[in-house]
Parts: C-alpha cells; structure tokens; sequence
C-alpha cells in the first residue's frame, strides 16, 4: 500500500470517528422537552440557537481561515476539545445563561472543525488520486453520522426515561472520541499559491466570494438557504412530534427513521446525481424541502410525518452533492474558508430567522410557522436555484 494510499486510509478512519462524535447525539430526540423542563419557551429555545449561530456567524470564517493556514487537523483538534467541554458544562448547567455559555463554547468547537473536516476529505482524496470520487466518500462518511444520530435518536430516548439530563452525560463522552480521532489525522497537501497570513487576505477571499466570482457566489447562496432550511427543520419536527401526541419513548424511535432517511440518501446521492445529472439532482431536492415545510403545516398526523420523511430524505441528497460542487471550483489552499462563508451565512440567517419563527409558534401556532418558513424559504430558495442553474455554478 503506498504512503498516500495508507494516510487516506488513516485520515477515512478519523474522520468516520470524529463524523460519529459530532452526529451521534443522544440530546437531539429529547433536546425540546429538555428545554422545557427548565422553564423555557418555543421562543427562548429559538434564542438559544440563534445564540449558537451567531457564535458559528462570527468564527466560521476566522477558524476556517485559520485551518487553510495553520492546519485542517490543528483546527479539527482544538474544535474537539471545545465540543467536549461544551457538553460537560450542558451536563450540569440548569438555566438559560448556564445553556448561553454551553452552546457557545459548542459554536466555538463546531466553527473549528466546520468546513475543516471537508477540506480535510477533498484534499485526503486529492492527495491519492481520487478527487473525483468526493461525492461518493463524503455521501458515505454523512450517512455513517446519520446512521449514528439514528441509533442515537433510540438510545437517547431510552437514556431519557430515567432523566432527561441523563443523556447529556453520555453525550459529553461521545463528544470525547473526537479527540484521539483528531490527533492520528495525517494532514494532505495543500495546492495553491503561496499565501500571506493576515486580514487583507481573509477579506480577499471573502470578496471573491461574495463579489469577484459569480459563480462561486451563487452556488454559495444557493447551498447556504438549502442548509439554513434544513436546520430550522431540526427545530421544528419536535414540537410537531409533541403536538401529534407522541408518547416520549417514542420521540428516539422515529427520529432514528429520520436519520436513517437522510443516511440512505447520503450514501446514494452520487448514484442519483449520475443518473440525473446535477440539474435534475437540485431540483429534485429542492421541490421536496419545500414540500416537507407546506405538507407539515397543512398535512394531518400520518401525512406529515410522510412529508417529514421526505423532507430528510431530500436533505440526505442534498448535503454531499452541494458540498461538492463548492469544492468542484474551489481552490485547495482556500477551501476551508470558502465552505466556512457558506456556513456563516447559514447560522446568519437562522440567528435572523430561528426566534422569528419560535415567537410565531408561541404567539399563532406552529403550523402557522411553517407555513411561514416554507414561503420565505421558497422564494430565497427558487431565487437562487435560478441563477444556481443558468451559471452552471456546480461545475468548474
């Protein structure tokens, strides 16, 4: 096995590991009644997110900065240390201040290795060969997570009938198995022009971003509302699931179906994208992100949990394949930092959004939300679907 073969193969194993420390998480299917419990509200739950988001918003493109200079696997490492941390205080805090402080060293720790571990893959592949087959990897390596948050979702559950704080302390350890992941990484090597640290080049990077690349642009636009999407519906389906009357057990169980869902789809997205090219491929996806928000606000209980099952799925379709197409024209040494603008756009947005949507809940209800956040997503989303596709922005 040659040397490059033998370090993909090593950086393939951590990042399933650290993939696993990140998705499998115990806290997600019991995260609202959790909440709750501690006096909190539809809108303080919102606020709290928007909190981690603003936390993500402000270091993405610093840390994803910082990992193009200073190291994918540096910037990976020290993110593990913070997303361990970030759970053990969760586990003993009891307020929403205690909750500001755990999620936004959680933010710190998800900002560092956000967009780092992707860059990590690209180049891992690169490094041997096999860029061509990013999709194919990065759809296996976000199924495995997804596999882990479904197992998650069942065993987190059964963790919560002793106590719902319960699962926060084996979460802290999960957490924990990113670290010695994080530390037999091998870092690829970096192509590019030789770069010099410093501000003025961050802001160059972003403004190519954000101005001097249309099609860079578009595509970043497009895969940042399709991400912002998908994870305000992370925050919807649990008062669903409450107002649908599921039994608590019962809340680990089927977001397992979800996730496997969004597994399988991951895992299968190069087959479809193949068969239908990328065109058809974001189209698809998008049709049935939008369809998951319009059919769970008008749908009864069996219908919109079918229409949440096809949200997941879509989602499942959609993470590899745009991650992919941010890294098909991408330059190596500023990929981090590209992958990092999208995702700060994404936590801008639902820092923007997320307690918009929870005081609607609170005040009108929650399928008045969702019908809310299926008409600002789809005019943001067919918006930039448009100039996604006419500059052909998913390939180099």
């Amino acid at each position: 096995m040659s040397a490059a073969a033998f370090s993909l193969q090593r950086n393939l194993t951590s990042l399933y590991i650290i993939k696993v420390a990140k998705w499998m998480n115990l806290v997600m299917p019991v995260v609202v009644l959790f909440y709750k419990s501690n006096s909190m509200t539809m809108q303080d739950i919102f606020t709290l997110q928007a909190v981690y988001s603003v936390t993500l918003m402000a270091l993405e493109i610093p840390t994803g900065y910082f990992a193009d200079m200073a190291g994918r696997r540096t910037s990976i490492l020290i993110g593990s240390f913070f997303g361990f941390a970030g759970y053990l205080l969760y586990s003993f805090s009891g307020g929403f201040w205690e909750f500001v402080v755990a999620e936004t060293i959680l933010g710190v720790g998800m900002s560092l290795v956000s967009g780092a571990d992707s860059a990590m893959l690209h180049d891992s592949l690169a490094s041997a060969g096999l860029s061509e087959k990013y999709t194919r990897y990065e759809g296996r390596i976000t199924s495995f997570g997804n596999f882990a948050e479904a197992f998650a979702g069942i065993a987190g559950g059964l963790l919560a009938a002793s106590s719902l704080r319960t699962p926060y302390y084996f979460q802290a350890g999960i957490a924990f198995l990113a670290i010695p992941a994080a530390l037999v990484l091998r870092e690829p090597p970096v192509h590019g022009n030789i770069r010099k640290p410093g501000l003025h080049d961050i802001f160059a990077i972003i403004r190519k971003v954000l101005h001097g690349d249309r099609k860079l642009f578009w595509n970043t636009i497009f895969s940042a509302v399709t991400g912002v999407s998908t994870l305000t519906m992370a925050w919807f389906a649990q008062p669903f699931f409450i107002r649908a009357g599921l039994q608590v057990t019962l809340f680990g169980v089927v977001w397992a179906l979800l996730n496997l869902a969004v597994g399988m789809a991951a895992m299968y997205a190069w087959r479809v994208e193949s068969n239908l090219g990328p065109r058809k491929t974001v189209m698809l996806f998008t049709f049935f992100l939008l369809l998951g928000y319009f059919g769970l606000a008008l749908g009864g209980v069996f219908m919109g949990f079918v229409f949440l099952l096809l949200f997941y799925f879509a989602r499942g379709l959609a993470t590899p394949t745009l991650r992919n197409y941010i890294n098909i024209i991408t330059a190596s040494d500023t990929r981090a930092t590209v992958l990092s603008v999208r995702n700060f756009i994404i936590r801008g947005l639902f820092a923007v959004l997320g307690p918009f949507y929870g005081l609607v809940t609170d005040r009108y209800g929650l399928s008045e939300a969702l019908l809310l956040a299926g008409v600002v997503f789809g005019i943001l989303s067919l918006g930039s679907l448009f100039f996604f596709l006419k500059y052909r922005t998913y390939e180099a």
